[in-house]
């Protein structure tokens, strides 16, 4: 485990340019520059030459900082920002008596005895409403050979919000009960741990990451699929010394690929002589998806369903806008999904891929600010006068439902875009 010393190079690689100030939401609105990366770099700097101590006054600015990232990805130096501030973070909290505390209620005692009530409760439910679904199937799966050749395995990793509130993951499983060629794999897994990671709760972090990973090689898929931008980007994000070295999956007919596509290095037809492929289909869709390790693949539900053989009509002519999570690596799925839609008109609203302001306990300890970003998001997203809102993660749906109340607008509907395709009516292409 890291500590913030480790990072004293990254820290003076900051040439304090400012440049991470035009991309923070948090120094949109508040202009105090403690709130951005160059500030809270100038403190932690004064922390390891022994000039400041981590104190409560710094853990407050640590804690004014939404994970979104976007800071890391305009620094000209690379500096992975949010992870000095995880570990800046777990060093402040280790020693107090509110971190101790977070620590108790973060603990599988707790949290995990509330997760575990959670999906009781779902599989209750699950057991009454008995709705239509693809092949489900456990670790060991009881599909012969020949009938696994001729699926796609899908390693469901649903998320902890799935577990009390299963919609959307109703509505992939009530969509793939149209497709032929699906099976999905589901398992006992934690927490992804971004709960963890962002309250500096390092130790729960690597532990639900150790039991999650165990599961993931317990078994064989060709993707570990998520229906939440945060879970994926999480899970993602795990150290390559955790993966397994696994080859490729022998298929990428969900991206769309043809016999004359050009991939990246690691997609290379000639490097994947079992590949299938399908003729006459879109290319566009074909990234990179496999580490550079030969680690895991992972493809999110939107993506997936974008490549299938399917249709989404609905009855009546709806205008749709979109909220990019922070956390969704590309949306480059959006537009050929909706273009798979009958009856659906894209409005991109102003400012599309800004931060919602949730970001989960960021709401908690920072609800005036959080409350001022969703309000501007929530504005963007209704001068569109759409009908529905869509986006891919959970905590982002809370974020435009608090931006609504704030700016005292009427909502229109907000939900994942998954839960949308499952109102349509299904046809084949």
């Amino acid at each position: 485990m890291k500590k913030l010393e480790d990072f004293a190079d990254d820290i003076n690689k900051c040439s304090k340019c400012g440049l991470c100030q035009s991309v923070c939401p948090v120094y949109k609105i508040t202009g105090n520059d403690c709130a951005v990366s160059r500030g809270k770099f100038v403190m932690l700097d004064g922390v390891l030459k022994g000039d400041l101590k981590l104190n409560k006054n710094i853990e407050k600015y640590l804690d004014m900082c939404l994970k979104c990232g976007k800071c890391k990805n305009f620094c000209p130096s690379n500096i992975d920002v949010c992870e000095i501030f995880n570990t800046a973070k777990y060093e402040c909290a280790k020693n107090t008596f509110h971190g101790k505390f977070e620590k108790f209620l973060e603990s599988k005692w707790v949290f995990g005895s509330f997760m575990k009530v959670g999906k009781k409760v779902n599989d209750i439910c699950k057991t009454l409403t008995r709705i239509s679904a693809p092949q489900v199937s456990g670790r060991n799966s009881t599909l012969s050979l020949r009938e696994r050749e001729k699926k796609i395995s899908l390693l469901y990793f649903k998320g902890c919000v799935n577990n009390f509130y299963p919609k959307t993951e109703r509505a992939f499983k009530k969509i793939c009960a149209h497709l032929n060629n699906v099976e999905i794999i589901e398992l006992n897994f934690d927490c992804c741990g971004l709960p963890f990671l962002s309250s500096g709760n390092m130790e729960r972090f690597e532990e639900v990451k150790k039991y999650n990973l165990e599961l993931i090689e317990s078994c064989d898929f060709d993707y570990i699929l998520t229906d939440c931008a945060s879970c994926e980007s999480t899970l993602k994000g795990y150290p390559s010394s955790g993966y397994k070295k696994s080859p490729l999956p022998p298929c990428l007919e969900l991206f769309g690929a043809s016999e004359n596509s050009t991939f990246p290095d690691t997609l290379r037809a000639d490097a994947l002589p079992k590949i299938r492929f399908t003729k006459g289909v879109n290319t566009s869709l074909v990234r990179e998806v496999s580490r550079s390790d030969g680690g895991f693949s992972f493809v999110n539900a939107a993506e997936f369903l974008t490549g299938q053989n399917i249709k989404f009509k609905f009855k009546k002519p709806v205008k749709v806008t979109f909220h990019k999570p922070c956390h969704l690596e590309n949306d480059d799925f959006l537009k050929p999904l909706l273009e798979k839609c009958e009856n659906v008109e894209y409005i991109e609203m102003k400012d599309y891929d800004d931060c919602c302001g949730f970001a989960g306990e960021f709401a908690i300890k920072n609800p005036k600010i959080s409350s001022a970003i969703s309000k501007q998001k929530a504005l963007n997203a209704y001068e569109t006068g759409a009908d529905y809102i869509l986006t891919t993660c959970p905590a982002c749906v809370m974020g435009l439902h608090q931006g609504f109340i704030a700016a005292g607008k009427k909502s229109p509907e907000i939900m994942n875009i998954i839960e949308f395709l499952a109102l349509a009516e299904f046809a084949g292409k």
